[in-house]
């Protein structure tokens, strides 16, 4: 070995032991007769000190010539610190050094190995082998490993089985595109990579395994922001013989588990809400719960009074931003074209000033008197100090962009703590959604979510507003306003998927051609079952209150799906082109 002690064990109980360390150096200060190295590993910081009055000259020089990063094997006795810091746990203790060995030399690192660096994100993507040293990345993946091991720790403890499923398996074009590997075997003939493991975990229950789980790798190609991935990580479950309560009590109770193991944090029983409600109360159908400021509807008392903007619209939708009466004209004007901005689309902001002594002022004076004015306050539940912002519109296009303000306001007013945990079970969502460019119905979870029985007999039905009022045993998990999980009961009929399949627009020919193992499954006696998946990486994310999935990503895509550090992807031979019958078509 390298070493004796890592250089994050040592204490002031070790004064007198001759040591070992092996690390890199993060800092050099040289004083002329003294020389300080601070020596880093994964498990921490130990200082070195060389002195001109014991150390041998050949060690000096050796120490000397060490620059930023250099990997180093040190060995010496452990001494009492004379000027001690609480800000490291070894900082009572420094290495009176007796053998000093530059096991490699280092370049200059292009930005900072240290928590406040001053790399950017491109630079330190490309260079992730220098930026995964840093402490609070090392941090993250150590904590996201933990966490991968209490999650299977918990499963199995509750009976559940892990599978492998495959990753080259078939393309559907349902949900996401999907990421295709061509055969070289099976020349035009092409593998997708699983957007998630869904059909084959429908068959292992098939199969008889009542208790699946998999922490599995999903692959979908779309746009990327802050929470997606090319490639993710999903804790990927399925029972059988469960209704929906199961489920949701199972991995309520994994969540609870993971919250307690990880942060010492006892959540309580997680409540719940419709579809239906959480978009009438916050314009979402995942709603961060760490503050009120819900969406109140004032059409009755704000149409018909001879504003044209909200009289021509179907809704006008409210929120009260407590202690705001004080904005400025500035501050106004940069929330309205925050609301502007296309990934909002409002055309305008109102407001009113509910003043100190309650009088409310606003941007429409012109048309409503202080005392309708009072009335939208009283609505809304606005105090004195406060500030009510108004939108209009469609109904449900102004009810989400409303709600983008209210989390927009949240974060301003300090409201949306990291340390703040607020669960929530999101029920009975429909089973489809209308997609007017393509003119057809797509299902809003997947075509394999049950509706609820209630609702089958409304498949027969030939009217669009009746099948959209179809409601599906699907259940998201919320935290903080961002979708953890997501799962359904499914269906496990043949005749019943046909017909599902058929409202998403398959003919009979191309649902047996896509899904015709899964409907031939159902033939052999498949059990009641249902499931549901949690983004593994977005957990992570939410519990360490970080913004973005890739500070728990080892080595993450930028926006532009690309891999700065090996930069991919790329162009490939053309040899390996014709061995895969495959012909690049020249872009214009």
């Amino acid at each position: 070995m390298y070493r004796t002690h890592t250089c994050g064990e040592l204490r002031i109980t070790d004064v007198n032991k001759e040591v070992t360390l092996s690390g890199w150096s993060a800092i050099v200060r040289d004083k002329g007769a003294l020389l300080w190295i601070d020596l880093r590993d994964r498990y921490g910081i130990t200082q070195l000190v060389l002195d001109e009055n014991y150390t041998a000259n050949e060690i000096f020089e050796t120490a000397r010539s060490v620059g930023r990063e250099f990997v180093l094997q040190a060995t010496g006795v452990v001494i009492e610190r004379a000027s001690k810091t609480t800000k490291i746990p070894s900082g009572e203790i420094e290495i009176k050094v007796t053998a000093l060995k530059i096991l490699n030399a280092s370049k200059t690192p292009p930005f900072t190995i240290q928590d406040d660096t001053d790399g950017g994100d491109d630079l330190r993507m490309k260079y992730r082998y220098l930026d995964l040293r840093r402490n609070a990345v090392q941090k993250n993946l150590i904590f996201r490993s933990n966490l991968a091991i209490e999650t299977r720790k918990h499963l199995a403890e509750q009976g559940f089985i892990e599978v492998e499923t495959p990753n080259l398996i078939k393309s559907t074009p349902e949900g996401a595109r999907d990421f295709v590997v061509p055969s070289r075997m099976n020349k035009g003939q092409f593998y997708a990579l699983p957007q998630s493991p869904q059909t084959f975990k429908q068959i292992l229950m098939v199969a008889g395994f009542d208790k699946y789980f998999q922490i599995v790798k999903c692959f979908r190609d779309e746009d990327l922001r802050a929470d997606r991935q090319p490639e993710f990580t999903q804790i990927d479950c399925e029972m059988s013989f469960v209704h929906q309560e199961d489920i949701l009590h199972t991995f309520e109770g994994l969540t609870k588990y993971l919250f307690q193991q990880a942060l010492g944090i006892t959540l309580g029983d997680f409540p719940r809400m419709t579809y239906d409600e959480a978009m009438r109360r916050f314009g979402s159908d995942k709603p961060d719960l760490r503050f009120g400021m819900e969406i109140v509807d004032l059409s009755d008392v704000a149409k018909g009074k001879g504003f044209p903007v909200f009289d021509g619209a179907e809704s006008v939708v409210a929120i009260c931003a407590p202690g705001c009466a004080e904005y400025s004209r500035k501050q106004l004007d940069d929330l309205t074209e925050w609301v502007k901005r296309p990934q909002i689309g409002a055309k305008g902001l109102v407001y009113v000033r509910i003043e100190a002594d309650g009088t409310p002022k606003s941007s429409v004076d012109k048309f409503y008197s202080p005392e309708d004015l009072k009335v939208w306050a009283e609505r809304c539940g606005a105090k004195p100090g406060d500030m009510l912002f108004l939108l209009c519109g469609e109904d449900e296009k102004t009810r989400k962009q409303l709600s983008e303000l209210r989390l927009e306001m949240g974060s301003r007013l300090g409201m949306r703590k990291g340390d703040d945990f607020k669960p929530l079970w999101v029920l009975d969502f429909p089973l489809l959604e209308w997609d007017e460019d393509e003119n057809r119905f797509f299902a809003m979870h997947h075509p394999f979510t049950s509706p609820k029985p209630a609702d089958i007999v409304k498949m027969e039905s030939d009217d669009r507003n009746t099948l959209k009022s179809m409601r599906a045993d699907a259940y998201d998990l919320v935290i903080n306003g961002v979708e953890i999980g997501g799962g359904s009961i499914r269906i496990h009929d043949r005749d019943l998927q046909a017909r599902n399949f058929k409202l998403l627009g398959f003919t009979p020919e191309e649902a047996e051609a896509q899904f015709g193992f899964l409907l031939g499954a159902f033939e052999y006696g498949a059990p009641p079952h249902g499931g549901i998946a949690f983004g593994f990486d977005r957990l992570n994310a939410v519990m360490n209150g970080a913004n973005s999935i890739r500070d728990f990503i080892a080595f993450p895509k930028n926006n532009q799906g690309r891999d700065m550090m090996i930069d991919a992807p790329d162009g490939i031979k053309l040899k390996q082109l014709e061995e895969l019958g495959i012909r690049i078509v020249p872009q214009d």
